[in-house]
């Protein structure tokens, strides 16, 4: 896309108006760090335009304190003080229908993310949110707790102007081919590969 300009305009019937401004559909995965990290910075601008934000967290333990996490319900008290930036919901396991709460057989956890699934489907045919961020939400998928297929045919049918991000390693390849933007982080060098623990600032 150079000089950002496309590369090929589709007979779609569309304005450039109408398909510059296209909800997407978006996935981020590959094996190295900044899945998230690439989709939190898309929320933060969004944000910034005044978007009502929904980030769903489906596998990080609700005992992590995630800065970003931090960063976000900040925004969204100062959206509700100030009317500054747009209103944030953050949903992670132990809070709400993960399964982090209980300790539980397999069969429960995937009954609990199903629930959660089930919440970002009634969200979507509500038009809640502006952007949603399913982060981590390749995993219930390629264990097999929630059906593909079905994911696909809701997100890509989904009403209104809703853009969805997903993040999440191995990421099925027909979810990639439903999203307008795939992303895969290659791995060239990490601090990890000579022994280094995470760091403060970095990964949290």
């Amino acid at each position: 896309m150079p000089k950002g300009q496309p590369v090929a305009v589709p007979q779609d019937g569309l304005t450039t108006r109408q398909r510059r401004n296209r909800p997407l559909l978006m996935v981020h995965t590959g094996e190295m760090k900044g899945k998230s990290t690439a989709a939190f910075g898309m929320a933060l601008r969004a944000w910034n335009q005044g978007w009502n934000l929904g980030v769903f967290q489906f596998v990080k333990s609700a005992k992590w304190k995630v800065g970003e996490e931090s960063a976000f319900k900040a925004l969204g008290r100062l959206h509700a003080a100030t009317g500054e930036g747009g209103p944030v919901e953050w949903h992670k396991m132990g809070e709400g229908w993960s399964w982090s709460r209980k300790a539980g057989t397999e069969e429960d956890h995937a009954a609990d993310a199903v629930e959660g699934w089930r919440e970002i489907q009634r969200r979507l045919a509500a038009e809640t949110h502006d952007l949603y961020v399913l982060d981590e939400f390749t995993y219930p998928m390629k264990w097999g707790w929630i059906d593909v297929d079905e994911v696909v045919d809701t997100l890509v049918n989904r009403p209104g102007h809703q853009y969805v991000v997903i993040t999440g390693r191995d990421a099925h390849p027909k979810l990639l081919e439903a999203a307008d933007l795939a992303t895969e982080m290659t791995k060239l060098k990490h601090p990890m590969d000579t022994g280094q623990k995470g760091q403060k600032g970095i990964e949290w």
